[in-house]
């Protein structure tokens, strides 16, 4: 059975959401869950949960790395916290993904120190699943795992995320897109303009240069960038899907009209709520790790929690780690092949 390990200590509800998203996984998706922290309150809420007979181990920890703690510090002196434990695990072959709605920055860094990148893999790129308008999620890479790049890390993460929308999302082809400000070839600054050349040779489905507005539509399936831009994109398109949440709720409740339009249109109204809802996918992915990690929201649901799990557990069900490794050592043969054709010429 395979084995996820929980950072039970990491997010705002902790250990509460942790325990409940797990013991609802375990009762839903056949995975067996290792919930890593405070012993004693964890076993808490299983009790709360009556989750016996379900396949769920407790690993103690006696430290948490808190959202305010110095990522570096806090990854260098807090050897016994239930996130760097819960990264053993994976290390130690004892699971083979690890959860954690924890310090982001840290979560980052106790993963790549204590798991390490598969041999194929130049930096590991977190990777998030944004909604579209139709319906399927795009994935956009990196969000901020790599502030500075090179052209041949984004040309891994196209690797990386076509095989996830390939093997996970059930996309038979999926379009590459690389995230510029114009869609000319010629647009973009250094890096984007050699990285299009690169891309434009890969063995994708390369689409070419999109812009910020074309990245919800749902016309490009893996979208590219910088772990900086990445990370700008991300934050600007939650505090965006915030605010029109919170207009909607404000002017539905102050208007009468309104409230009856609210009641007409519920259905639409939490269609939409869904579909912009982080909690559908857990969390963003560590990509080109050694095992998979997920890092979740501190705000995190059971459900969020849980479905973090699931996809963790499909991620290794479907051995999308030896198809990145496949992946990347047949693009880097392909152009060696190239290479020696045009020195013989």
């Amino acid at each position: 059975m395979i084995k996820i390990a929980i950072d039970a200590m990491g997010g705002d509800g902790a250990p509460h959401s942790e325990v409940l998203g797990a013991v609802q996984a375990a009762q839903e998706y056949q995975v067996g869950v290792i919930l890593v922290g405070m012993e004693e309150r964890i076993h808490g809420e299983l009790k709360k949960c009556k989750a016996r007979d379900l396949p769920i181990e407790v690993v103690h920890a006696s430290e948490i790395i808190t959202m305010d703690d110095p990522v570096s510090s806090a990854v260098r002196k807090k050897k016994d916290s239930s996130m760097r434990v819960a990264a053993k695990l994976v290390h130690e072959g004892r699971a083979s993904g690890v959860v954690s709605a924890g310090n982001t920055g840290a979560c980052m860094a106790v993963t790549k120190l204590v798991v390490g990148s598969l041999s194929t893999v130049d930096r590991p790129a977190l990777a998030a699943l944004l909604p579209s308008a139709r319906g399927r999620p795009t994935i956009l890479l990196d969000v901020g795992a790599n502030v500075d790049c090179k052209p041949n890390h984004l040309l891994q993460f196209a690797i990386m995320g076509e095989i996830f929308s390939r093997t996970i999302l059930g996309n038979l082809r999926p379009k590459v897109g690389l995230l510029s400000i114009g869609e000319e070839d010629i647009k973009g600054n250094e890096l984007t303009k050699e990285v299009f050349g690169l891309l434009k040779t890969a063995p994708l489905n390369f689409v070419g240069n999109v812009e910020g507005r074309d990245v919800f539509k749902g016309e490009t399936d893996v979208i590219v960038c910088d772990g900086f831009i990445g990370n700008v994109a991300l934050k600007l398109s939650e505090g965006l899907t915030e605010m029109i949440m919170l207009s909607l709720r404000k002017d539905l409740s102050r208007y009468l009209s309104a409230q009856i339009g609210a009641l007409l249109s519920r259905k639409a109204y939490q269609k939409f709520k869904a579909r912009v809802d982080y909690s559908e996918y857990g969390g963003a992915l560590l990509l080109g790790i050694r095992g998979v990690a997920i890092i979740c929201h501190g705000c995190s649901t059971a459900k969020a929690i849980k479905n973090a799990i699931r996809v963790a557990h499909e991620y290794c069900l479907n051995r999308v780690n030896e198809r990145i490794e496949e992946g990347i050592k047949a693009l880097s043969l392909t152009r060696q092949s190239v290479s020696q054709k045009i020195s013989i010429h």
